[in-house]
Order: structure tokens, then sequence, then C-alpha cells
């Protein structure tokens, strides 16, 4: 839910060059036209992952892919470049891991943040080092830059410890203990030494919500200054939502942002289902 509500406060102003101004409730508008309260392929992708964990009992890349392919296919416009042309060469018949690899050459690289934005159910699901495997193998699925997996892995681990009652800073500093990617470690372990940079590359966006997570006490709080830096900031506020979801629970919310969230239904039975089947 905290995914989802950031996704959605950031969605009318993704891609502003600027800060849109202090941002602290759920608008219409955007890139694309949506109503107030409507997610995009943000969320679109952690319901998937959500519901495939939930309906598997593990991580399983074929059911996850096909779980993609069915939103893709409705708003494949709302998707991002990497994620969007890994999904069209899968429709098109390509072998599920070729596709990471011949869209990573196509364009050059696949360090874009769209593994980062999904990944926070593996952190509910799984507690054991589960987390880091699942999550690197999760973005490598679309992302084959390690820089992507490294981030995802980063998240998902804050998210589990925070899920599980550990406080935030030593959530945060378990999961720099546990990076093995330097320049991530360096970035994230040393969060204020960096400007927030809301960007599409996975390590400025990722820093741009912890940074803004660290730094705010409250759900009420983060996830609007998050948004306000503008840039890239629906998944900026989906990192960020889903961190602050995680530390101080759905509970914390403001009402009116739960219930003006459009298509809050299936969030709920994902949530729902994904506490179900967690292992043990």
């Amino acid at each position: 839910m905290g995914l989802a509500i950031g996704d959605a406060m950031g969605a009318p102003f993704e891609a502003f060059p600027e800060s849109p101004g202090f941002v602290s409730d759920l608008l219409p508008g955007g890139r694309m036209a949506r109503k107030s309260g409507r997610y995009t392929d943000d969320t679109l992708q952690a319901l998937a992952l959500a519901e495939s964990l939930a309906a598997c009992g593990k991580y399983c890349p074929e059911d996850f892919m096909a779980r993609l392919l069915v939103d893709f296919d409705h708003a494949s416009s709302w998707y991002g470049p990497t994620s969007g042309a890994i999904f069209t060469h899968v429709r098109e018949g390509v072998p599920l891991h070729a596709a990471a690899r011949i869209v990573d050459a196509e364009r050059g690289g696949s360090r874009s943040n769209g593994s980062v934005m999904r990944g926070a159910p593996i952190g509910v699901f799984y507690s054991g080092p589960e987390v880091e495997a699942c999550s690197f193998a999760c973005s490598a699925l679309t992302h084959r830059d390690p820089v992507a997996g490294a981030c995802s892995s980063f998240v998902n681990r804050m998210v589990s410890d925070m899920c599980r009652g550990i406080p935030k800073r030593r959530a945060w500093a378990r999961a720099v203990q546990r990076c093995r990617i330097a320049e991530v470690a360096e970035v994230l372990g040393r969060y204020r030494s960096y400007p927030r940079v809301p960007g599409l590359d996975a390590l400025l966006a990722t820093h741009a919500a912890l940074s803004v997570f660290m730094e705010t006490e409250s759900f009420r709080e983060t996830v609007p200054v998050a948004v306000s830096l503008g840039g890239d900031s629906d998944t900026v506020g989906a990192i960020a939502g889903a961190l602050a979801g995680a530390a101080y629970g759905v509970h914390t919310i403001p009402e009116t942002w739960r219930f003006g969230l459009d298509g809050s239904g299936r969030v709920w039975r994902a949530a729902y289902r994904l506490w179900r089947a967690m292992p043990g």
C-alpha cells in the first residue's frame, strides 16, 4: 500500500525537470492522462510480483513474467523503456532470459530503476538470504546491470527487516553490511554525502528515496518530500513509500490517501495473499 500511494502521488509530476513544489495529496494528470490516485506500472509490476509469490509460494520467473505481460498488454505506454522492450521481445517469442541480454545490448546497458521500484514484495515474503538471491534474480529478469540488482536487494533487505520489527537505522546498517557492489554500498552507506538526484538511474533513484526516508520520521512526511523532488517522481515515491510502509505500518498512512487510491482493492488483496503465503 505504501508503494502504491508513493507511486500514485508522484505520477502527475513524473519527468518534471525541477521540483513541482511541495506535493501533499493525490492529484490527477501527468505524462499519461490519469485520474486522481491512479498508480502506474511501478505498482502494476509490484502487484504482479506479489501475486506470483503468493500463488507459487516462491519466486517463479515464468509465472511472474506471465503476470507482467497481462498488465503490459492493457497499458503498454505506461512502461519504462527497458521493461517495455523486454516485454515486447518476450511477446514476440524471445526466450525469457535471452530477452534481458538482447535489450541490454540494444540499449547499451540496463541500469535503470525498473527492477528497484517493483521489488518490495520480495522483502515482505522472504527474511533470510533468499532476500538477496531472489532480488538479484528478479532484477536480472529485465535489468542485467548488477547495480540495479544491488539497489533492489538493498531496498528489499530493509523492507524485510523492518516488516519484522527491526528499527530503520539498524535495517539500513544491515543492508549496507550485506551489499556486495562497492559503488552501491558507498552511495547508500554514506547517503548524506551525496545530493538527491531523482533520476532514471537505479542508484540515483534509490539514493534519493532512501535519503528522504532516513531523514524523515513518518509516512505522512516521507512520501510528499520524496515526490516533491521531481524527476522520476513516481518511482522515487514508490521506493520511499515501500520503505516507509514497512517501517511505520499501514495504519500510519492517512485515510484520505488510502481511500483515495484508485484500484486499491487489488493492492489490498495482493498484500493479504502475500502475507498469508509467507514461508514459516
